[in-house]
């Protein structure tokens, strides 16, 4: 069997997660069973990678580089993403031609890919994201933002089985904004890692999203947004759905350096309970050396509201549907943020789509009796 050396439970960090299935993954190999590929959302630089090589038929590589990328990490996934992947380096006002996509297909076995993104002074870019197909697909993203640069990320985990974990590593300089957006709506399972530094004053760094599970699945989310200079600003906005036994998770920290006065960071953790047999565990972190701050967080789980569910029924909206438009408003907030009308839309309608079906646990009729609040 191939040596894993993973974290464990027993870690605080990792107290949440279920690592257990990727030595199996990491033993399989992939099975080259064909996987349909998402059409392509614009006519900008697109990179397709098949079991974490390039399919270069299928890419339009422009502005980006394929090949070996330095970048490491202390991560305990993050360090097995080395090698081959790719890189966008914008110099200075510079934009990138379009969105950007990089889309993972993964037909079994695991593949572990580094990223790196270097943007220069006033550059900008729009990266969207996506994973389909199965296995254990592992990510590193080194993130590194010069003066008053921009970068808009939309990442979205839709693989029907296996397992995603993400790892990003941000520093962010004067003036410049990271915005990351994370849409977890496959059936697989996943843990998306952030450690972001605003390292230059004044700078903006915003990670959340919405983690959707049902069934036995697991979602994890675990992120550390740190200030290390003055005037910076963090969001953390995350929602999490879970149904029938299913697990999501939430950890989201702040750090404030002696140095960084006048921070402004705030955090909204919020998790739905669909079935009173899944759980939803929050864990909000603030950790502060400056004394000029304003720093906030929220942290909730509940239920759909029953008052809610009667009055739309009065008005003759069918459970399903009374659940979905519930459930709809809930995650909207974390999915605003995305900047491209039409990532934010795709996004919106995967949501829409998931939140739609019936879970197959219970079948179509079992949604609509079974459904809290009802």
């Amino acid at each position: 069997m191939t040596a894993l050396s993973l974290p464990s439970s027993r870690e605080e960090a990792w107290r949440w997660a279920d690592l257990t299935v990727l030595p199996a993954l990491a033993d399989q190999g992939p099975s080259g069973a064909g996987v349909e590929v998402p059409a392509a959302l614009g006519d900008g630089p697109r990179l397709v990678f098949v079991d974490g090589r390039l399919d270069a038929a299928r890419s339009k590589v422009g502005p980006l580089e394929v090949g070996a990328v330095d970048v490491r990490s202390e991560h305990p996934l993050g360090r097995l993403a080395t090698g081959a992947g790719w890189a966008l380096r914008l110099g200075r006002d510079h934009s990138a031609p379009g969105l950007v996509e990089i889309v993972h297909v993964g037909t079994g076995g695991a593949s572990h890919v580094p990223g790196l993104i270097a943007l220069e002074d006033d550059a900008q870019a729009a990266i969207v994201e996506t994973f389909v197909g199965d296995g254990w697909a592992n990510r590193l993203t080194a993130i590194r933002l010069g003066r008053s640069a921009r970068l808009m990320r939309a990442v979205r985990l839709a693989q029907t089985s296996g397992f995603q974990s993400l790892r990003d590593e941000a520093e962010i300089a004067t003036g410049a904004s990271l915005v990351t957006t994370v849409l977890a709506e496959g059936g697989a399972g996943s843990r998306i890692d952030g450690h972001l530094r605003l390292t230059g004053d004044a700078a903006f760094a915003e990670m959340g999203g919405a983690l959707l599970t049902r069934g036995e699945q697991r979602h994890e989310a675990a992120v550390v947004l740190r200030h290390e200079a003055e005037g910076c600003m963090s969001r953390q906005t995350w929602r999490a759905v879970a149904d029938d036994t299913a697990v999501a998770s939430l950890a989201a920290r702040v750090e404030v350096a002696r140095v960084a006065q006048k921070t402004d960071a705030e955090q909204s953790l919020r998790g739905l309970l669909l079935r009173r047999a899944a759980t939803v565990n929050l864990k909000p972190e603030l950790e502060i050396f400056a004394d000029d701050v304003k720093c906030a967080h929220g942290a909730t789980v509940g239920e759909l509201d029953a008052r809610a569910l009667f009055y739309l029924a009065s008005r003759g909206v069918p459970p399903a549907e009374a659940r979905a438009l519930l459930t709809r408003a809930f995650v909207a907030d974390a999915l605003e943020r995305i900047g491209v009308d039409e990532v934010r839309e795709g996004f919106a309608a995967e949501a829409d789509a998931w939140l739609s079906s019936p879970s197959p646990q219970r079948g179509e009729g079992g949604a609509q009796a079974e459904g809290l609040g009802g």
